[in-house]
């Protein structure tokens, strides 16, 4: 009985290990792309810029969407095993849920026109048609993963040291829980088919992060 409850504590913290270890390499990488990566595009002359995008920038997506699929699979094996159902850890599986659907469904898959289009014209060729939308799309995805990944982290983490954010699902306000998913589908959906807004800039994105990781945790405390 003991040893069956031991090998069940080192399994819980070999995924959480793992699911630190891939969050950091993720969020990580995301960061690198907005904050870094994004604003050296700005002010690269177009060879400069052509060589990153098919040199270093598939090399960075490899790491960047395997480390988004190894945190979405420990997390969801984690939730699934250990039943975790506190409102921080619930508001943070959701972000994060969302933010790895944007990863493999949007901005990959885009991203993926845009090198084949920098190949395409270093050859010689005609950058393919639709290369602009598509960097404009995985831009926006990405821009929300950055706008999210400031409450998911604070939710995440604080789930076990901040009290409110413990209460379980089944003694939650329906109406303060509908607002948080509300606010967070509208922001979803923005991300596929709206525009960058204030997210155009490194520091809009920052600040609309904090502000809606503040408007979040009031709602959570008007549960």
């Amino acid at each position: 009985m003991e040893q069956a409850i031991f090998n069940e504590m080192f399994l819980a913290f070999i995924f959480r290990w793992v699911h630190f270890l891939a969050g950091v390499t993720w969020i990580g990488l995301l960061y690198y792309f907005n904050f870094v990566q994004g604003e050296y595009f700005k002010e690269a002359d177009g060879g400069a810029k052509s060589d990153v995008i098919q040199k270093l920038v598939p090399q960075a997506l490899w790491w960047f969407r395997w480390a988004a699929m190894f945190t979405f699979l420990s997390g969801a094996y984690l939730l699934y095993t250990f039943h975790l159902s506190g409102i921080g850890i619930l508001v943070g599986a959701t972000l994060g849920t969302i933010m790895f659907l944007n990863v493999w469904l949007i901005i990959w898959p885009n991203q993926k026109v845009v090198i084949a289009s920098a190949k395409q014209a270093a050859a010689g060729g005609a950058a393919l048609p639709g290369a602009a939308a598509a960097l404009a799309k995985a831009g926006l995805a990405s821009r929300t993963n950055t706008l999210f990944s400031i409450p998911m982290l604070f939710f995440m983490a604080s789930s076990r040291h901040v009290g409110q954010l413990q209460t379980s699902i089944h003694d939650i306000n329906v109406a303060s829980m509908a607002l948080i998913f509300g606010l967070i589908a509208v922001l979803a959906l923005n991300g596929v088919v709206g525009k960058t807004g204030p997210f155009t800039s490194v520091k809009g994105v920052i600040g609309s992060g904090f502000l809606l990781t503040a408007i979040m945790f009031i709602l959570v405390e008007m549960i």
